[in-house]
């Protein structure tokens, strides 16, 4: 595992391009950083600035290499490179409230848009006129998208919501793609079809995650949960409620290992085996070694009259000194074995899993 530091701003998303060599994120602001590895260091190579509202979201396609951001001040923005610079084209998202959130699908012809003003917007590209369109999905949400993934079928869309629920839909768009056909989670797909609905997830539900077969989805809610529902076992929900903050974000690592990270600035590893049977399996953080072990107390107090200081007692013996934002797949898909994480705290760590 390594350590980078991208300053003191908090870091609330970040994204990487198709071969993991640059990363875009955002310093809690209207900016978008674009970073390129260059030996040890991460290098800052364009910097992405027609938002004028905070950056919420920011997805990077692996194959069309285009950039999708939203943010605060109610737009989404396309990116794409030209000529060694970025060029942004506005999305017709038409939403009165923030942006949250912004998903690519894996086909990479649409994206998806969570909002506060209780509605999903389903964007694609339209063109004859140029430009990308998009649809809403809003019934039966009731308060703010805060999360969204896609089903592995380019058609299915989970949201994790503030009115306590969590939901699958339909984002089926007959003018760009073909009928699709039928999922454990059902058959009948039109536009905005609830395929599955959980009313009781506990809390916001600030992250959702299909696995990689699309028959499970996972989920994390501000009562400190983890929720699976199993396509498979009749759309059977198990949940589990930890004893730590709450987790923000999930990661599906392999069919049946999970990682989600929050609060408590350590990622935690999961596993599903069926209904019933989700477990904790251990903290994937190596505590850092107290400065404190191995010394004497007289040795202990020398250090402290050397420097005229109390040392720092705040510092935690985490990599992360502050709530982790995000977690993103940096090598492997089915079976990830690398992912990265953000954080309140300005940096982003690289974790390697090892099944």
């Amino acid at each position: 595992m390594s350590r980078y530091s991208f300053g003191l701003e908090p870091l609330s998303c970040h994204t990487w391009n198709k071969d993991r060599t640059q990363i875009a994120v955002s310093p809690n602001n209207n900016v978008v950083n674009i970073y390129e590895k260059k030996g040890r260091d991460w290098i800052k190579i364009h910097e992405l600035t027609e938002h004028s509202g905070r950056i919420t979201g920011i997805d990077w396609a692996p194959e069309s290499n285009r950039i999708v951001t939203c943010a605060s001040d109610r737009n989404a923005y396309v990116w794409t490179l030209k000529d060694g610079s970025w060029k942004p084209t506005l999305v017709l998202v038409r939403i009165n409230r923030a942006a949250t959130c912004v998903k690519w699908s894996p086909l990479e012809n649409k994206f998806a848009l969570g909002s506060g003003a209780r509605l999903i917007s389903v964007c694609y590209f339209e063109k004859e006129n140029d430009w990308w369109l998009s649809k809403h999905i809003k019934k039966p949400i009731r308060s703010t998208i805060l999360s969204l993934d896609w089903h592995p079928n380019n058609i299915l869309l989970a949201a994790g919501s503030a009115d306590l629920h969590c939901r699958i839909f339909s984002a089926y768009i007959k003018d760009i793609e073909d009928k699709p056909g039928p999922t454990a989670w059902g058959a009948k797909m039109p536009f905005g079809e609830v395929m599955f609905e959980n009313k009781d997830c506990g809390g916001w539900v600030h992250s959702v995650s299909f696995s990689p077969s699309g028959d499970q989805l996972s989920w994390v809610a501000h009562n400190s949960s983890i929720t699976v529902a199993d396509a498979t076992r009749g759309k059977e929900a198990t949940q589990l409620t930890i004893d730590s903050l709450p987790l923000l974000s999930i990661l599906y690592v392999s069919p049946t290992e999970i990682v989600a990270a929050g609060h408590d600035c350590c990622p935690y590893q999961f596993t599903y085996k069926g209904p019933g049977s989700l477990g904790f399996v251990k903290k994937l953080d190596i505590p850092k070694q107290s400065s404190k072990s191995g010394i004497s107390a007289m040795q202990h107090f020398r250090n402290l009259d050397k420097r005229a200081t109390e040392e720092d007692r705040n510092e935690l013996d985490t990599l992360h000194q502050n709530s982790i934002t995000q977690l993103c797949a940096v090598k492997g898909k089915a079976r990830v074995e690398m992912y990265s994480s953000v954080g309140l705290d300005g940096s982003m760590v690289m974790w390697d899993f090892k099944h």
